[in-house]
């Protein structure tokens, strides 16, 4: 409950300031409703908006979002425990376990260390991804202005929001190489994980790492080629029609990184065929890795699903994954989270075609859908024709996608009773 109202302090504290006449060029108040969608937005790290960022907000408003999007990305409790670092502020009981559950861990010790990396960390990639970004954007836009775009584009690609300040994310420059490449890496890193990288950091080799990095690190990898040949070979005589041999490579690897919780595009959303868009779909259900500044059922999780679909299609009484048994309370729990995400998707979905009756065909209220809850932020062209009810219930969902629906599981797990006794078995035929 504390981490989900650290969150909603955060985002109704944002929209207050976004909904000041300095925070928009025109100087005119862009409505609670659509300054509530912006900072809850920019706050879940999802991207979706209602209005171009870069040509409706001003300096200050700009400034907000970019905020909102770093304390989002790292998360509220770790946030606050740099405050109270910063002011010697002891760090209490109370404070580890709420930035345990936030960061995913198993244990209590190390947490204050484990913080502070995860800011070192974070400053450190966003520093180095501002550097490389304005070797192309400060010959591009001058020296203040490239450096500002550096920066922000930065942050707003390591912590996978998908905002963007150049007007139409990166649709300009599809074949840019330093671009392109700079922003897939920062999001990928992004969405590995601070677990995953202090693993690395202190084994040194990716041999003797835990089993979760080593899971986080091979459905990574496998979504990101099949996203990229699917999305290549779909697209060839598509979008990719008036691109040649190695350009169609990088905008189909682009699209296939941005895809798992990063709301940039190279390309038209709204012009991919249904069956990319279902691709992309799957690719944004299932997101990033735990602990990370990405959204979805996690990397984790979607491996632990199919490692039990696999075993129980084999016969196996365990789960298996690389030669190692996956603890019954994990298989249970990833299955609750999926259960729950996917009710979440159909319930969001439902809702809006309720609301928007003939308005908008099905395949974009659920790429929408999917898009909110799993804090993605690409868009097939309707969130700014949505109705002030549909903004509110695509609001709702980016917040539980945030920090609801695992949060919750995880309560439900680790709530439970000691049971002294057990009830008879009952054949239920399933199948």
């Amino acid at each position: 409950m504390i981490i989900g109202l650290s969150f909603l302090f955060v985002i109704l504290f944002g929209a207050v300031l976004l909904n000041m006449p300095e925070a928009s060029i025109s100087g005119e108040r862009i409505g609670f409703v659509n300054a509530l969608f912006t900072a809850s937005s920019a706050t879940c790290v999802t991207g979706l908006i209602v209005v171009n960022t870069a040509s409706y907000f001003s300096v200050m408003g700009k400034v907000v979002i970019l905020v909102l999007i770093q304390i989002g990305g790292m998360g509220t409790m770790v946030l606050f425990s740099l405050i109270a670092m910063l002011f010697n502020f002891k760090i209490g009981l109370k404070e580890r376990i709420l930035i345990k559950e936030q960061l995913n861990q198993d244990t209590l010790t190390g947490l204050v260390k484990l913080t502070k990396s995860v800011i070192k960390i974070s400053l450190f990639i966003e520093l180095v991804g501002a550097i490389v970004l304005s070797i192309r954007f400060i010959p591009i836009y001058g020296m203040e202005k490239g450096i500002a775009f550096s920066v922000f584009h930065s942050i707003s690609a390591f912590c996978n929001a998908g905002f963007d300040i150049i007007g139409s994310s990166l649709m300009s420059y599809p074949t840019d190489l330093i671009l392109n490449l700079t922003i897939s890496i920062l999001i990928i890193l992004g969405g590995l994980g601070f677990t995953v990288f202090r693993d690395i950091l202190r084994k040194k080799s990716i041999k003797h790492t835990s089993l979760h990095t080593k899971m986080v690190l091979i459905v990574t990898s496998i979504l990101l080629v099949i996203g990229t040949i699917l999305f290549y070979l779909i697209e060839n005589k598509g979008t990719l029609a008036n691109y040649v041999g190695t350009e169609k490579w990088l905008i189909s690897f682009f699209q296939s990184t941005i895809s798992r919780t990063a709301g940039f595009n190279s390309v038209d959303m709204a012009s991919v065929h249904y069956s990319t868009a279902v691709i992309l779909m799957i690719l944004m259900f299932i997101g990033g890795s735990p602990a990370s500044t990405a959204g979805g059922l996690k990397t984790t999780t979607f491996g632990v699903i199919l490692a039990t679909t696999i075993s129980v299609c084999k016969g196996e009484r365990d789960v298996v994954f690389l030669k190692r048994t996956i603890p019954r309370d994990t298989v249970s729990k990833a299955i609750a989270i999926t259960v729950i995400y996917l009710g979440a998707v159909i319930i969001t979905t439902l809702l809006i075609t309720i609301v928007e009756i003939d308005k908008f065909n099905l395949l974009d209220v659920l790429f929408e859908s999917i898009s909110a809850f799993a804090t993605v932020g690409i868009s097939r062209g309707i969130t700014p024709e949505l109705s002030t009810a549909s903004k509110i219930i695509i609001t709702v969902s980016m917040y539980l996608g945030r920090v609801g629906p695992a949060t919750l599981a995880v309560a439900i797990m680790k709530s439970r009773k000691t049971i002294l006794y057990k009830y008879a078995e009952g054949d239920i035929v399933v199948g």
